[in-house]
């Protein structure tokens, strides 16, 4: 029997909603027949990626609670009351022979109301501190999928199958496209390459820092990709082709943006923390303050401890950054290091692995 029905859930930022693409995509491979379909939140950019990627998705009406009182948290009630009675309405007529969360607000009221009706939940938790949702949803769950050690402080540990997080496939072999990639960006190959990415939505402060150290950049023979995000694309498209600089708003080819890098700056979003380990290359880590339970630190953090990795706080950019990035830029040797240790952490087969539990309750279901 392979016409199952899979029912995924996951969203509100990248790092949610590419694990969850990832895992469909493996499935319908092992099961061509089997039908999917994904819930996210109504507004957020799930909707517009999920579509792309060959998927029908519903929207809940569904948001976040913000740490302050604001206007946002006297509707949520209300939001979660609708977004049950809605999650309810989908899985009575859908039927999921399983469910499955990668985080992010919708997938709460999606799971909950399906371990309801007995449905076999999976959880994918990409984070080495998880958050507020997935922890709730770890009692109903049967599996929880992990990417970091220790997280049997927050899970019921005999749950815990440490896999590591779904990534992109074109990022196995980046290797063997450098000199591909440097045409395609039309690049010099004399120079080094910085990728500067601010996660899928972009990031003010690290699109401040690399305006401000254009000149310094261009001392150091350095030549810049430099996704700066939908939302301030517009601010700074000027930039574009003026000292070795290339502006996009997102880049569609990320397995040729990583092999024409010498050195990438990151957010520490999750996904981003293992496709980096995957690619292996130097990277130098703003994880963002502004995130749940300051994630992105502790991401950061894990593969900074293991000497596989740099990281620069917001604060400290101004006073760090140009004397950090010129000693990186002038040691090869640093460079090799830090590239070699972070490959170590690479977990490569996290979505096969990540499959082959879902297979488990699919069989169970039958």
């Amino acid at each position: 029997m392979s016409n199952y029905k899979i029912i995924l859930s996951g969203g509100g930022t990248g790092g949610h909603i590419y694990p969850a693409i990832a895992i469909a995509n493996e499935l319908k491979a092992r099961f061509p027949d089997a039908e999917f379909l994904f819930v996210g939140a109504k507004d957020r950019m799930e909707m517009e990626k999920v579509p792309q990627a060959g998927y029908e998705i519903k929207g809940l009406w569904i948001s976040g609670i913000q740490r302050k009182l604001t206007l946002k948290n006297l509707m949520f009630p209300f939001k979660l009351i609708s977004s049950l009675w809605n999650a309810r309405k989908i899985v009575k007529s859908f039927k999921p022979d399983v469910a499955i969360g990668t985080g992010g607000f919708a997938s709460g009221p999606l799971l909950q109301v399906a371990a309801s009706y007995k449905v076999p939940c999976l959880i994918q938790e990409q984070n080495s501190f998880p958050g507020i949702t997935n922890k709730m949803l770890s009692k109903k769950a049967q599996k929880i999928c992990v990417a970091y050690d220790g997280l049997e402080r927050f899970f019921p540990k005999d749950k815990i199958i440490k896999t590591g997080n779904p990534v992109r496939k074109g990022l196995l072999d980046i290797e063997s496209k450098t000199v591909e990639a440097k045409n395609f960006f039309d690049l010099k190959h004399g120079k080094h390459t910085l990728l500067v990415l601010g996660g899928s939505l972009g990031s003010r402060r690290i699109n401040q820092l690399i305006e401000k150290k254009l000149d310094f950049l261009d001392t150091q023979n350095v030549q810049v990709i430099w996704q700066c995000g939908k939302l301030y694309y517009s601010q700074y498209k000027i930039y574009n082709n003026t000292n070795n600089v290339q502006v996009y708003e997102f880049l569609n080819n990320m397995d040729f943006a990583y092999a024409a890098a010498d050195i990438v700056i990151s957010r520490a979003g999750a996904s981003s923390v293992s496709e980096l380990c995957i690619v292996g290359k130097p990277v130098i880590f703003v994880p963002s303050p502004n995130v749940a339970e300051d994630h992105q630190t502790k991401n950061a953090m894990a593969v900074v401890d293991k000497g596989a990795a740099m990281v620069i706080k917001e604060e400290d950019l101004d006073a760090d950054f140009e004397n950090k990035f010129s000693q990186l830029v002038a040691s090869t040797e640093k460079q090799k290091q830090l590239g070699d240790n972070i490959k170590k952490l690479a977990l490569v087969d996290a979505t096969n692995q990540i499959a082959d539990e879902v297979e488990k309750l699919l069989k169970t279901k039958k």
